[in-house]
């Protein structure tokens, strides 16, 4: 008789029970009133959720952080060097919407709080996107967000920079109220212990060379590397909702982008976010973002109550 075929998978599994006993003793560092204020527009994250899912998180990625500056130091002694250790950089990517910017905030408070790496930055790859003036010339303004909307070779640069250790490398800064890269405006970053890069498309590859030449992408800078990821329908609603919260608050801006959408009503709102989240943001969760979840390190599934209920951890 045939034996059954297991299913292969580079991932260990872990429901949310299981990956939440991996916290063993790491302590809850949030109170309430911190994690309000890292929580996102419409974000339902408890401090439930901090236990269950980000503690155990934590308590991983500080394992890893250790071991990789021991290995530093080991190719260091090999190498006969006396260099100063390098950022720990870690990408999160994942569909709009789906909550990556308030997972990256909360990683970073925890991250800080661990002794042996105090000092974690944080960068969204948002300040990276063209300047809406670039991108109306190249007729790229319905495809912002997609990856030929990026300053690709300013961003890379930018991590070649921080994994060269070289001292206060800056990125630009985008305002979502404009809707725009801000003009003169950069943070600053000095050698943190650990990067947390956040954005769309960062686990995005290409086509390999055919005469074998390197090409690097955003990814290869990455240390480990996070996917955040829904049902297309779930983010669709959320999409759908953080769009009418939008509406009456940053909206009502004049200096807003959207501020044209405003003073629309409960169905045009509902057909506008529909129309925007079909033609653009689905569109590039298909073609571009989706396609590099399998790429990820670590695996974050959400359901639609905005509960991660299961998380795969690609196996060493």
């Amino acid at each position: 008789m045939d034996q059954p075929v297991t299913e292969l998978s580079p991932y260990r599994v872990f429901s949310r029970s299981q990956w939440a006993k991996l916290r063993a003793d790491t302590p809850l560092t949030l109170n309430a009133e911190e994690l309000e204020e890292l929580r996102g527009l419409n974000d339902r994250v408890n401090l439930d959720e901090v236990v269950a899912i980000y503690l155990p998180l934590s308590r991983l990625l500080n394992l890893y952080v250790a071991a990789r500056q021991e290995l530093f130091n080991a190719t260091e002694e090999f190498l006969g060097g006396n260099h100063h250790k390098v950022p720990y950089i870690i990408g999160m990517a994942g569909s709009v919407a789906v909550g990556k910017s308030t997972t990256a905030r909360i990683l970073q408070s925890l991250l800080a709080r661990w002794p042996n790496h105090p000092k974690v930055d944080l960068v969204p790859t948002d300040g990276f996107l063209l300047p809406n003036a670039t991108l109306e010339r190249e007729g790229l303004m319905n495809r912002k967000g997609f990856p030929e909307s990026y300053d690709l070779p300013t961003l890379l640069r930018f991590l070649s920079d921080i994994k060269a250790g070289r001292r206060n490398v800056t990125a630009p800064v985008y305002s979502h109220l404009t809707y725009d890269v801000i003009p003169d405006k950069a943070i600053t970053i000095d050698r943190p212990d650990i990067l947390i890069v956040e954005g769309l498309n960062v686990l995005q590859t290409g086509k390999p060379p055919r005469d074998g030449k390197a090409i690097p992408y955003v990814s290869d800078y990455f240390d480990y590397s996070i996917y955040m990821d829904a049902d297309e329908e779930v983010l669709r609603t959320w999409y759908i909702d953080r769009f009418f919260t939008l509406r009456e608050t940053a909206f009502q801006d004049p200096r807003s982008y959207f501020h044209r959408y405003g003073s629309l009503s409960d169905n045009e709102s509902r057909q506008t976010a529909n129309r925007i989240w079909e033609t653009i943001n689905l569109l590039n969760l298909r073609e571009n973002v989706l396609p590099t979840r399998q790429r990820a390190d670590l695996i974050l599934y959400k359901g639609a109550d905005h509960i991660i209920n299961s998380v795969d951890l690609r196996r060493i």
